[in-house]
């Protein structure tokens, strides 16, 4: 049965990829199958993240079905995107998909850029370490990373900013905290022999963020924080103060826990589980709150999706043994809903006769 309903949603997604470039649209109405942007967004573009972070489940319908036409969408898009030139090395955030051409350049391995990262490693790895483009293409973009975004700030704290109209903006996202966990995930297998240069730069983004908490009043961390003269990792505009029950701090800090049994990121677990439990826990489930400085929070009445599907869950993979999903055997997409890895022969697929 899920099987079939997953079929007709992905049928029903299809023509959002019907643009001159097959770089899918942002929307598409499901009933007349007409697809278009987000407003606000660059010049009519498409959004990296959101384009790229369609690959894992795609590429597994696939498997599932036997059919070649989800696979090959996916696969489109990174043939489109290994062929572009990219300042710098990066992927800016935003690329037009009548035009085939880059939006303004603008930069972000948090919102809008994150999890496009994130699946060129996952691709790799949900394929049984096969897919070795998809490791490529992920180990290129984080030397580019490494080399333009990642900074240290002058008390000492690693942070990844974000560029904009050409310079870095030394400001980090909520959003930006998954990466932590990228590292750390990605250390084995790195280019160099880096695994153990990787795994310390996750502990040093997870040590960051575990900071930006840490210096709020309700211990919970804020949509952005700055590293600016004497301000670091702590939110200035009060429009960024919010925080909405995110989950990427925490799935940081379980991969960490995974990969070094070091016990203060259960410890640095247990401190979020206890503030989000007092000051977002209301009658009717969980809030998010508008300001993690203020001692008397006012809530924002809405309990994210992500909240059950990542947050909550992170947290209780955190408190459990490594052999509850192990990950040798799974891999999270992006809400943290696990896929199997496929131990298939040679290529991506390869095991599927519609792939032979």
């Amino acid at each position: 049965v899920f099987k079939i309903k997953a079929v007709q949603l992905a049928g029903k997604l299809l023509p959002a990829f019907n643009t001159p470039t097959g770089i899918p649209w942002a929307m598409v109405n499901l009933k007349s199958g007409v697809g278009r942007n987000w407003g606000w967004a660059s010049a009519g573009s498409s959004i990296l993240a959101e384009f790229g972070t369609l690959h894992m489940e795609f590429v597994h319908l696939s498997y599932l079905t036997g059919d070649p036409v989800y696979y090959n969408k996916v696969m489109h898009i990174r043939k489109l995107l290994q062929k572009m030139d990219r300042p710098n090395g990066l992927y800016p955030n935003y690329l037009n998909p009548r035009t085939g051409r880059w939006g303004q350049h603008h930069t972000s391995v948090g919102g809008l850029g994150d999890s496009f990262y994130e699946y060129l490693l996952k691709a790799w790895l949900m394929s049984d370490k096969t897919d070795t483009e998809a490791r490529k293409m992920y180990d290129d973009a984080i030397e580019a990373i490494e080399k333009h975004l990642i900074r240290r700030s002058n008390g000492g704290l690693t942070f990844i900013g974000e560029w904009k109209n050409g310079h870095l903006e030394r400001k980090m996202g909520h959003l930006t905290c998954f990466a932590g966990g990228m590292f750390a995930l990605g250390a084995d297998g790195s280019r160099d022999d880096k695994a153990g240069h990787y795994l310390q730069l996750g502990a040093e983004i997870a040590h960051t963020c575990h900071e930006s908490y840490d210096r709020t009043t309700l211990k919970l961390g804020p949509e952005a924080f700055k590293f600016d003269g004497g301000v670091e990792a702590v939110a200035v505009r009060q429009n960024e103060k919010y925080y909405i029950l995110r989950p990427e701090v925490i799935e940081t800090y379980w991969y960490m826990w995974r990969f070094t049994h070091d016990p203060k990121y259960r410890q640095w677990g247990w401190e979020a589980t206890q503030a989000i439990d007092k000051y977002c826990r209301v009658s009717g489930g969980f809030s998010g709150v508008k300001d993690v400085y203020s001692s008397s929070p006012t809530y924002d009445d809405v309990q994210q999706s992500f909240f059950l599907a990542e947050t909550l869950k992170y947290l209780y993979l955190l408190f459990s043994n490594d052999d509850l999903l192990p990950l040798d055997n799974w891999v999270f997409n992006t809400e943290a809903h696990p896929l199997p890895v496929l131990h298939l022969a040679n290529t991506t697929l390869s095991g599927n006769p519609a792939y032979r």
